[in-house]
């Protein structure tokens, strides 16, 4: 990116004089102004406004910069909690960029985020390969990767054990004599929703039921995706006795289609939701879900930023947090006392 040097150099002024057109003075001669202005548009250089108020204001930089998919999310949210509330104890503020679970504006808020100098990133990658975090990571900025990770770099991570958790979920069903179970994925190259397939998998292979392709639908991981394509698995000729959500708005596009066809939950088909949200139960049935602690996670993926701003030489560090299956009515399982189980 194009410094202030660079289009000092570029207009044959000094930087006192750029830095006098950027801020609007009047007192720079009509002819100097357009060179400056020229410059600043031939090299695409964008000032930083934080190091603008920083400058005036005499303080040091103790910026965040936070990228995610989908704040709609309540995950995210509590997410977001947590990194807020760690960083805020520290002295830090957070600048948040919500990407949509699209690659072109989070390589925009990407670019934002650098040029209004924040101190390190908290990112969330489009896909395992994502290439703007690896450029990140490789030209020198301090970067935790959070909910997903990445592939062929060394980067800081904090998630759970996406697979794992979903194996449980998956199994838990079977225990209770499902045998055509349905998938609601989110967008297939995610790497939550590959790992969280990867467990579907797995569970079915090892208790002898077979893959059936048409009870697997990963298209996008919102709400209208939920409605629509649990309304293709009950279209189905022989539709599963169970489904299982990738996630939280999932599972509730997954309820609104059951709903819409009256059907009884579990008595006419089962549902496990992968998020449990604090209004999981006090739906009817209450909904049994997987569980993953949103703010922890975002608590130590901005305290391993932190250590790594303060040491930025040591080895990385690649947290994976356990997940519970919240046991209640809508699996179909009898309430027994035992409410949630480890995965």
């Amino acid at each position: 990116m194009a410094s202030l040097k660079d289009v000092a150099e570029k207009a044959e002024v000094s930087i006192a004089t750029v830095s006098r057109v950027i801020n609007g003075n009047s007192h720079v001669q009509m002819d100097t102004r357009h060179k400056v202005q020229k410059a600043i548009k031939e090299l695409n250089y964008r000032p930083s406004r934080v190091a603008q108020r920083l400058r005036s204001k005499g303080k040091e930089s103790k910026l965040i910069g936070l990228v995610l998919p989908d704040i709609e999310n309540p995950f995210y949210v509590d997410m977001i909690r947590g990194i807020e509330a760690t960083a805020y104890n520290q002295g830090y503020s957070v600048i948040i960029g919500n990407f949509s679970q699209n690659k072109a504006r989070s390589e925009m808020y990407i670019d934002i985020l650098k040029s209004e100098g924040v101190n390190g990133f908290i990112v969330a990658p489009v896909n395992n390969e994502d290439p703007k975090v690896r450029e990140l990571i490789k030209s020198g900025y301090q970067v935790t990767c959070v909910d997903r990770d990445m592939e062929g770099v060394e980067v800081d991570s904090v998630k759970i054990n996406n697979e794992e958790a979903a194996y449980g979920a998956i199994k838990h069903l079977i225990n209770l004599g499902h045998k055509r179970i349905g998938h609601v994925g989110g967008q297939w190259d995610i790497p939550t929703t590959k790992s969280r397939l990867a467990g579907y998998k797995r569970a079915l292979l090892e208790s002898g039921l077979p893959i059936e392709e048409e009870l697997i639908i990963t298209r996008s991981s919102d709400f209208q995706n939920g409605v629509e394509a649990t309304t293709a698995l009950l279209d189905l000729n022989r539709p599963p006795t169970a489904v299982f959500t990738g996630n939280n708005l999932l599972t509730l596009g997954a309820l609104r289609a059951i709903h819409a066809r009256e059907l009884k939950i579990p008595s006419d088909i089962a549902i496990v939701g992968f998020d449990d949200m604090y209004w999981s139960e006090l739906l009817n049935p209450p909904l049994t879900a997987v569980h993953q602690d949103g703010f922890e996670i975002g608590r130590r993926a901005t305290e391993l930023l932190l250590s790594r701003l303060v040491e930025p030489n040591r080895p990385c560090i690649k947290v994976i947090l356990d997940a519970k299956l919240r046991i209640r009515k809508s699996c179909g399982a009898a309430q027994n006392g035992r409410l949630s189980t480890d995965l």
